[in-house]
């Protein structure tokens, strides 16, 4: 490697030590409303130590990350603008009842995007030292791998949303006909789903819980189930559950339509089946 390619490396990794300072100086950093209202807020009285708690561990009480918040908030704003689309991560997180948060998620894109960084800057770093590389071509490879871990976290995601629907698509019929059985049997509703999460286990159990543990804590069993039917992308599990609210709400036989339901994403299912199966006859 020769000394001017060094010389060039530790330039260029100057000029952007430099940049970055003038760049977060007070003149050219924007004050947010939240800093500005900061001090004037000192005063208010601090939560209770029984729910601060329950969160201690979390990355957000670290020194590391207080030192870093700052600049972690103008990345998440700055990838925010530049990607877009907090809409359907919005979507696809309540889909998952995942509790991060849009911000939470840029955070982890952010992460991800500095370990593909750090990825691309050690393949630049041993193609320097084998001595067939020239600048540009690192310095699109450490760009690349930051882009690559950026959009790979959203990959992640949609990834594991896409696996999410097709569990609830294959248990559906049957967690549906064991709702149908149950309300036949005599139990309202609360009840069937209550005997329905003892004796199975899934994805779409953990929905019908979420909906049970709701009217418990005070909610109408109606606001429970529109709840979680607006966090799903199925269609059949949406009309299922809007099925469910107007069975409910204006008194019809609950368990036929359970079982319409059911036969209905059965019928899906094979349909789906049959196009697989021509596409790929072989």
């Amino acid at each position: 490697m020769s000394l001017a390619l060094i010389g060039g490396l530790l330039g260029l990794l100057a000029a952007a030590g430099v940049l970055l300072a003038v760049l977060s100086s007070p003149p050219l950093h924007r004050m947010s409303l939240t800093d500005r209202i900061a001090p004037y807020l000192a005063d208010t009285p601090k939560p209770s130590q029984l729910l601060a708690g329950t969160n201690s561990g979390r990355p957000k009480d670290s020194a590391l990350w207080r030192i870093t918040a700052p600049l972690m908030k103008d990345l998440i704003g700055w990838l925010d603008r530049l990607v877009g689309g907090q809409g359907s991560v919005r979507k696809r997180l309540a889909a998952m009842n995942s509790p991060l948060t849009v911000e939470g998620f840029r955070s982890e894109q952010i992460l991800w995007g500095a370990m593909g960084l750090l990825a691309g800057a050690g393949l630049g770093a041993l193609s320097i030292l084998s001595g067939n590389a020239n600048p540009l071509g690192v310095a699109l490879i450490v760009v690349g791998g930051a882009v690559t871990g950026v959009f790979a976290r959203d990959y992640w995601l949609t990834r594991e949303v896409t696996k999410l629907d097709a569990d609830l698509l294959a248990e559906f019929p049957v967690v549906a006909e064991m709702l149908a059985l149950a309300v036949t049997a005599g139990e309202g509703p609360a009840g069937a789903i209550e005997r329905i999460s003892k004796l199975a286990r899934g994805p779409l159990i953990d929905q019908l819980s979420a909906i049970l543990a709701d009217t418990r804590s005070g909610t109408p069993m109606l606001e429970a189930i529109t709840a979680v039917r607006d966090r799903t992308r199925l269609e059949p599990l949406a009309r299922f559950l809007d099925g469910m609210a107007v069975a409910i709400e204006r008194g019809t036989p609950l368990a036929d339509v359970l079982r319409a339901q059911a036969a209905d994403v059965r019928a899906m299912s094979k349909r789906q089946l049959m196009e697989a199966g021509g596409r790929k006859e072989i």
